[in-house]
């Protein structure tokens, strides 16, 4: 099954964003090859550029906040462990400290650091990471891979408070779904939403055997999916069949 996944506000999508460049960071760095450390270091340069909003880090530590309040309603029902809830507090807790704790924007260190912010400079021009253009930085891919790979590993740990507060707030929130079966009737599909709920993503897993790609939108009233086919040269037009997917609303 192939997940897609949809964010119903601005900041469930920087998160999300966020996860996916934090995970093909993780993908990188323990490759060997000069190049896979090359795009892990872009990649931290992008995640850099995604978490300099200045209210990123107010909202993450906000909505720890929130889902520890959540969380704290559960105490006394008879359906939920104690020591599960006590375990996930903790968990939730830790990342606030570690969070609160950092001085300025996720990233902040890495910006004193001129030889990285000089790469940073030139890593958006097209082709400006040559050889001749740093030849210091070319100098570095020629170092042991395990050398390159322990100053990745230095620089990605100051991502990680960030990371591990991103990881848990999202794990939370996809757990707070249910999934169900729901049918396309020729290629569309529309659900009203409830009243009095507010709903942050929708998740939706598709068989690829079907060859169908969803195109999703929605807001606080409604969702639309439109299944699309995709030709032979990749262009897309819209399905006209009934099909079977499942969809997971997560408040």
């Amino acid at each position: 099954m192939i997940l897609y996944e949809y964010p119903f506000n601005e900041r469930i999508r920087t998160y999300l964003r966020l996860e996916y460049l934090l995970r093909r960071l993780g993908e990188l760095i323990p490759r060997s090859h000069p190049l896979d450390h090359h795009f892990a270091l872009t990649t931290i340069f992008e995640i850099m550029d995604v978490a300099a909003r200045a209210d990123l880090k107010a909202d993450v530590l906000k909505d720890i906040e929130k889902q520890k309040h959540v969380l704290d309603g559960y105490r006394g029902n008879p359906a939920i462990s104690e020591a599960a809830l006590d375990g996930v507090v903790a968990q939730l807790d830790r990342c606030f400290g570690t969070l609160s704790s950092q001085v300025g924007k996720t990233g902040h260190l890495l910006t004193e650091n001129e030889w990285l912010m000089g790469i940073r400079s030139r890593a958006g021009i097209p082709g400006g990471t040559c050889g001749f253009d740093l030849p210091s930085y070319y100098a570095w891919q020629h170092r042991p891979a395990t050398e390159r790979q322990a100053a990745l590993q230095e620089w990605a740990g100051t991502l990680a408070p960030l990371a591990d507060s991103i990881y848990l707030l999202l794990k939370l929130l996809r757990d707070s779904g249910m999934p169900q079966k729901v049918a396309a009737e020729r290629g569309q599909f529309q659900q009203n939403l409830p009243q009095g709920r507010s709903f942050q993503l929708l998740r939706l897993r598709i068989d690829p055997a079907l060859g169908l790609v969803p195109e999703i939108s929605g807001n606080r009233l409604m969702v639309s999916v439109r299944l699309m086919r995709q030709t032979p040269q990749w262009h897309l037009q819209a399905c006209s069949e009934d099909a079977v997917f499942e969809l997971t609303l997560c408040a």
